[in-house]
């Protein structure tokens, strides 16, 4: 996302434990006045970090999707062709434990729901 988790929550990057101990060009020149200013300028820019933090996020998300979709092959399925069913955790039979089957079937295609949708 390009921010940190605190940057985006308190608007001001935060110290390395090594920043506390020794000195540094940020320890040494600190001023109250410099910054309260800085920390309001930055509370004014906070919401417009977040929604940048964002549509960063979102145009990661859909150029992961692209790249996965781009290996996935669909397979057309017409009728009377054989399907196995995947065995949800919910349906699976607990009594088999991990040595359960994970698929069901093999189910034959009797119709196909679009077509029916599509008639009148």
């Amino acid at each position: 996302m390009g921010e940190t988790p605190f940057m985006l929550t308190y608007s001001y990057e935060a110290m390395v434990p090594v920043e506390v101990g020794s000195g540094s060009l940020r320890r040494d020149c600190y001023t109250e006045e410099d910054t309260v200013v800085n920390q309001m300028l930055h509370l004014d820019l906070l919401e417009e970090t977040r929604k940048n933090s964002q549509l960063r996020l979102a145009a990661y998300q859909q150029r992961a999707a692209r790249y996965y979709n781009k290996k996935v092959k669909g397979h057309l399925l017409k009728v009377g062709d054989l399907v196995l069913k995947k065995v949800m955790p919910n349906t699976k039979n607990p009594q088999h434990g991990v040595f359960g089957a994970n698929w069901e079937g093999p189910y034959k295609i009797k119709s196909n729901l679009v077509e029916m949708a599509l008639s009148p």
